[in-house]
């Protein structure tokens, strides 16, 4: 009899683990130490956004240095994030505006020379796959020397209510860098006091 309750009793914890795990959203989901295991922790305070962002380190094997870059100009709304020659991320502030990936959409879906798949799109993230169109085909010829097909990531966060937008450079990056990037950005922590 007690065998009978004890099974009940981890089927119904089972149960309720499933139904909390069911409950969480894919954009609300953190990242795991595993995840995270060729990452560092940088902070973005001394550049005056208050947030721990994780960044690629010498162990990601793209070229990384281990002292990030911040490019910025005060009273400026960009910034500049580099780890490395292949790890380049900017940073935009857009005050107030919640709507900035839906716009990028926007944008992208205005861009007739460039065929675009999303391989993550969430309300505030995306990350994408860019084609170039030649003459109304898709790819183009090989001997041109430019290459064809980029990946691209854009994110946004609100942080002490501003809205943050994290993306890749306009030429977007090999899909390896990319996704090394979404992870940056989906790692992103506001930061509290002093830290």
């Amino acid at each position: 009899m007690s065998m009978k309750k004890f099974s009940i009793f981890l089927l119904l914890l089972a149960v309720s683990f499933v139904a909390v795990r069911c409950g969480d959203s894919e954009e609300s989901k953190e990242l795991t130490d595993d995840e995270l295991y060729e990452f560092q922790g940088f902070s973005m305070k001394p550049y005056d956004i208050p947030i721990m962002i994780m960044l690629p380190d010498e162990t990601a094997n793209i070229g990384a240095s281990t002292q990030p870059e911040v490019i910025h100009v005060e009273d400026d709304f960009k910034w500049e994030l580099m780890v490395g020659p292949n790890f380049h991320m900017v940073i935009d502030d857009w005050g107030s505006d919640r709507e900035m990936v839906s716009s990028e959409k926007k944008r992208l879906a205005g861009l007739s020379f460039y065929k675009v798949k999303y391989l993550v799109d969430e309300p505030d993230f995306i990350l994408y796959e860019r084609e170039l169109k030649v003459d109304g085909k898709k790819g183009a010829s090989k001997s041109v020397g430019v290459e064809h097909t980029t990946y691209h990531v854009y994110g946004q966060k609100v942080i002490d209510d501003i809205t943050y937008v994290f993306r890749s450079r306009d030429d977007g990056f090999e899909k390896i860098i990319i996704d090394l990037m979404a992870k940056s950005i989906k790692s992103v922590k506001p930061l509290k006091g002093n830290s």
